[in-house]
């Protein structure tokens, strides 16, 4: 996977790193299926002028679609987490539909009921 990180309004870079790698390893774990050079991950972090808030955006553009999502926090970690958090749960959601997992779904009737 290529992964990315610009800053816009931020100094400690190192902050951002730490708390970046566990999640770029759990995702690593769950894009097993995809080939590595068609994987791009761009992080961008910023800090908002007139308030003590940092956003914290990730693209991921995967062979099968573009994931977006924002984190926004007080704490650079805390940001950093909420946009992870959100993308692994569109990256699962994704992995389901390309899987078509909606068509495997159980049709059978609950014991009990009757058409």
């Amino acid at each position: 996977m290529k992964f990315s990180i610009t800053y816009k309004n931020v100094d400690v870079h190192s902050v951002v790193e730490k708390s970046v790698a566990p999640h770029i390893a759990k995702l690593q774990k769950l894009l097993q299926s995809y080939t590595p050079d068609l994987v791009q991950l761009h992080g961008a972090v910023a800090k908002q002028a007139r308030k003590e808030e940092y956003t914290f955006t990730l693209n991921l553009a995967l062979p099968t679609g573009t994931l977006h999502c924002v984190g926004e926090g007080y704490d650079l970690s805390a940001s950093v987490k909420n946009a992870f958090a959100e993308l692994e749960s569109q990256l699962k959601k994704h992995k389901s539909l390309v899987r078509h997992d909606y068509e495997w779904k159980r049709k059978r009737p609950r014991p009990g009921e009757q058409d």
